[in-house]
């Protein structure tokens, strides 16, 4: 099953349930949802006898979303967690998580923009991930217990102001600023994806493959990094926990490659689909060709 939001005509999202290509619009908010396990579980239940019978309308790739989850308690985020990237970034592989958050006011959904200020940063950079949606509240878990307070997954790009993190002894401003953190397009649910450690995670930047990677390739596994970080702090129904991204981001490229306006960034994890954004500079300037 499929949960999402779409935008309503006056701005205000709207639950829909979807599956086999199909979505039927509901009431209240997949936030919502989560905080009542017996709601959620007849609102799925009503869902599939729904989708049994054919209700529902087609739905369309190409429309704007908004996020999955609209009021996350908190987004973890986490760096350095695959192999392959930790070799791009010349560091060991770390051996306990690297942590950081991303702010809610950075969200995104699907098929929206992208948006920075040049006299702010001009080193923007994309990175893909597995987003894990966390459905029940979890404290000291074992990974038996990590695994089932999944919600489900959806895709983030963890949208980074390289210069920012380069200049400054923490992430927070660099990952933060306002739209970078695209979540979407969709969520889906943990039992339609029986095992996030061999998925296809893959960006495109216009069109042009920029990563190619697997979350086998990860350090800490999503139920791992789930039952030791709840060793610290409680998650609760609707956290996000974006698991960290592998190699072929553009500020380690020779030379670097960053964003710029008018960009289409497709980040892309396998079995959730794939998360559409353009690039928006705010006074509608081109770095590249200024510098050029």
């Amino acid at each position: 099953m499929r949960f999402g939001h779409a935008i309503s005509p006056d701005g205000d999202p709207i639950l829909f349930g979807e599956a086999d290509g199909r979505r039927i619009m509901l009431g209240g908010t997949l936030d919502d949802l989560l905080q009542d396990e017996g709601r959620l579980a007849r609102t799925r239940e009503n869902l599939d006898a729904r989708f049994a019978v054919g209700e529902g309308d087609a739905v369309v790739e190409h429309a704007p979303l908004a996020p999955p989850i609209l009021r996350p308690g908190k987004i973890v985020a986490v760096g350095l967690n695959y192999h392959d990237h930790c070799r791009e970034f010349g560091v060991e592989p770390p051996t306990s998580p690297v942590l950081f958050p991303k702010l809610n006011s950075a969200l995104c959904g699907h098929g929206t923009e992208v948006r920075w200020n040049p006299a702010v940063t001009s080193e923007v950079d994309w990175e893909a991930e597995l987003a894990v949606i966390i459905g029940r509240t979890v404290r000291h878990a074992d990974l038996e217990e990590a695994r089932g307070a999944i919600f489900g997954y959806t895709v983030v790009n963890d949208v980074t102001a390289r210069d920012i993190q380069r200049d400054e002894e923490q992430w927070l401003r660099a990952k933060g600023l306002d739209t970078f953190c695209p979540l979407g397009p969709v969520a889906v649910t943990a039992d339609e994806i029986p095992d996030a450690q061999h998925l296809a995670v893959r960006s495109r930047i216009n069109g042009r493959v920029m990563q190619d990677s697997s979350t086998a390739e990860m350090v800490f596994g999503v139920d791992e990094l789930i039952a030791t970080l709840s060793r610290s702090f409680t998650f609760q129904p609707g956290d996000v926990l974006a698991t960290g991204t592998p190699l072929g981001v553009g500020a380690f490229r020779t030379p670097p490659i960053f964003l710029s306006a008018g960009d289409v960034m497709e980040m892309e994890v396998e079995g959730i689909g794939v998360l559409r954004n353009t690039c928006v500079v705010e006074d509608g300037a081109d770095r590249r060709e200024e510098d050029a």
